[in-house]
């Protein structure tokens, strides 16, 4: 049994060190939100609901554009193949999330999930990184409408003055009061209610994807008509070979980046067992098929070659005579970005909340409005914020620091998948108030321990820093409550779970090792490959001994049962984390120095603040098995 408490220096400077890590990897039981009695955001989202979300979210503008582009310089009429393995390889982090998501149904998503199965500094980092992704995301999404807009006025010289963009005379600033106004009317719907803000989402969806229908069903007509000149030419179907059809492949994985936003609202699911994994796995499968169609269409009617990288779609039918197609297609661009708009301010308010909740951020960001029963002043203060940012900043040029914070949470949330399955926390936080009960207890029960039996080997003087709370610990773990026998299959458990947590330790680095030898193009090659080799083998061997090693019983019951399990464990997570982590390695130098800033600033946070201010710092961590009992004797005694 674990007792952390920061405030006081029993111990020597080692020791400090040692508690300050400790503080790192402290986690928080799966239905924390109700243990501490925090007010409940309102059961109103379907499946239905999450469908709309997630497609909303997951398709962008980026479809009416990338697909010109990624198939002129990468893959060609492979194009379709390229979205396919992008799909395949986005529903590996699905899977990931919609057993977590079942398992552990409350706002926060990624962030929540990292906490309860790999530790505080972890999860701090994930939440850290999805505020500054949701928050460029909707300011640069904001941003993108506007040029959009303009093409129904007839250019932006045309926009009315006050949605036009203007320059501040001697700043040189450019500002966007479209893209600022139409944050704060996504806001707006936002503090209506989710069922409201949803239904909106569904609206707004329902004519993009009609705008993809269209393009499909036209399209193909056309193609029909002409003979799909677009796949009749000399180089083939696979113009780049087989590498640029996969090098196509890591740029349109992000185009399915939106689904876990769907995560993000497990708390306001009336059945979230089984609605969540109807809603990832449906929205994700009907974005990849109408992607697939939609390039299918594209890369048929006009060679890859001649395709406008700026307008691709409108320049296809133009091609064709059907100028007018031009407003259809304009029209959906705009949906889709007001869709995806919706889909980035959504999730941010919630993962606020879920810090604050945590203690990591002051608590005003935690209040949960009586009537609407959402987080009002958390949704409030980010739409402002987002809405300052996209009106005053062209945030273009920090697009790529979006894609980290997604990319870190798909990794931490297929990690935490596999100590989900093998070394699931065997531990529960409980309030140190409940030692004093305990006291009580052995008085009410004349102090008698009476029992000969071995106690766990656990030592909690070494993790002290309040000799009152040790001396109370003392009596807690000899009270007869606690007291266990350590039988020959609790110490073979002991070992298979050690054996596993390092297994999986080994795994993450030799994923790394992999995936940053891959990545140095700049080194020697045979040091390239003998590094990447050395990375392979630890990989193989990791991924083998947790394929022999038997996954934990307690698995199966571990949070919320009865929802959705993640197939092929260790496998598919496995390859989950191997391809985030690639993708998140190879983001660049330029990207990761802009993203170390704002994680500097998260890391003062954290240490000044919300290490100190953690709802589990001065928590006693005792096994789960005694967990009820304490609770169930400290009622009893009260009674």
């Amino acid at each position: 049994m674990i007792v952390r408490d920061e405030n006081s220096s029993g111990l020597g400077g080692g020791g400090k060190w040692f508690r300050g890590f400790g503080s790192l990897i402290r986690r928080k039981q799966v239905d924390s939100v109700h243990a501490r009695g925090h007010g409940q955001l309102a059961r109103k989202l379907s499946a239905v609901d999450l469908v709309g979300i997630g497609v909303g979210a997951t398709i962008g503008a980026g479809v009416y554009i990338l697909i010109g582009t990624v198939a002129r310089e990468q893959a060609g009429p492979a194009l379709v193949i390229s979205l396919l393995i992008a799909g395949i390889a986005a529903g590996l982090s699905a899977f990931c999330y919609a057993e977590l998501a079942c398992r552990c149904p409350s706002a926060g998503s990624a962030y929540h999930y990292t906490y309860i199965c790999i530790g505080e500094g972890v999860a701090w980092l994930v939440g850290w990184s999805l505020i500054l992704e949701y928050t460029i995301g909707a300011s640069a999404v904001a941003r993108g409408i506007t040029p959009n807009l303009a093409l129904f006025f007839g250019g932006e010289e045309n926009l009315p003055l006050f949605l036009a963009r203007h320059t501040l005379p001697g700043l040189g600033i450019v500002v966007d009061p479209c893209a600022a106004a139409l944050i704060l009317i996504v806001t707006v719907l936002l503090c209506l209610g989710i069922k409201e803000s949803s239904m909106a989402q569904s609206i707004v969806t329902t004519v993009n994807v009609g705008v993809m229908l269209f393009i499909i069903l036209v399209g193909g007509y056309l193609g029909f008509k002409s003979g799909w000149v677009g796949y009749e030419l000399s180089g083939g179907y696979f113009p780049y070979g087989v590498n640029g059809m996969f090098a196509g492949s890591a740029i349109v994985f992000f185009s399915y980046i939106g689904f876990d936003s769907v995560s993000s609202t497990a708390e306001e699911v009336k059945n979230p067992q089984r609605d969540l994994p109807i809603g990832i796995s449906t929205a994700l499968t009907i974005c990849c098929l109408l992607y697939m169609l939609v390039a299918a269409v594209i890369v048929g009617l006009v060679p890859y070659y001649d395709l406008n990288p700026d307008t691709p779609i409108s320049s296809a039918f133009s091609s064709y005579g059907m100028k007018w197609a031009v407003y259809i297609i304009t029209t959906g661009a705009v949906t889709a970005l007001f869709s995806s708009l919706l889909g980035s301010v959504l999730p941010q308010p919630r993962v606020f909340m879920a810090m604050a909740r945590d203690g990591l951020l002051p608590p005003f960001f935690s209040d949960i409005h009586r009537g609407t029963q959402i987080p009002l002043k958390s949704t409030i203060v980010t739409g402002v914020f987002a809405a300052t940012l996209a009106f005053f900043m062209d945030v273009s040029q920090l697009a790529g620091m979006v894609s980290v914070g997604t990319l870190l949470a798909f990794t931490t949330v297929a990690v935490s998948v596999l100590i989900i399955r093998y070394v699931p926390p065997d531990e529960v936080p409980i309030p140190s108030s409940l030692l004093s009960s305990v006291d009580q207890l052995l008085g009410h029960s004349g102090g008698h321990i009476g029992v000969d039996r071995d106690i766990s080997p656990v030592d909690p003087a070494s993790y002290y820093e309040d000799s009152h709370l040790h001396d109370k610990s003392e009596a807690l773990l000899e009270h007869p409550l606690i007291i266990k026998e350590v039988t020959n299959d609790e110490q073979n458990e002991k070992s298979r779970r050690k054996l596993a947590a390092w297994t999986i330790a080994f795994l993450c680095i030799g994923i790394l090792i992999v995936t940053g030898a891959a990545s140095a193009d700049w080194s020697p090659r045979i040091l390239q490959i003998t590094v990447c080799g050395m990375g392979g083998v630890v990989l193989l061997c990791s991924v083998i001994v947790l394929a022999c090693i038997k996954q934990d019983d307690r698995s199966h019951s571990f949070g919320y049962s009865g929802g959705f399990d993640c197939p092929c464990v260790p496998f598919l997570p496995s390859a989950c984390i191997l391809i985030n982590t690639y993708l998140l390695i190879d983001l660049g130098v330029d990207t990761w120095l802009r993203v170390s800033v704002w994680l500097l600033i998260g890391v003062l946070i954290y240490l000044f603040y919300g290490r100190t201010h953690s709802s589990l710092l001065h928590a006693i961590y005792v096994p789960s098995a005694y967990a009820d009992e304490i609770h169930r004797s400290q009622a009893i005694h009260i009674a």
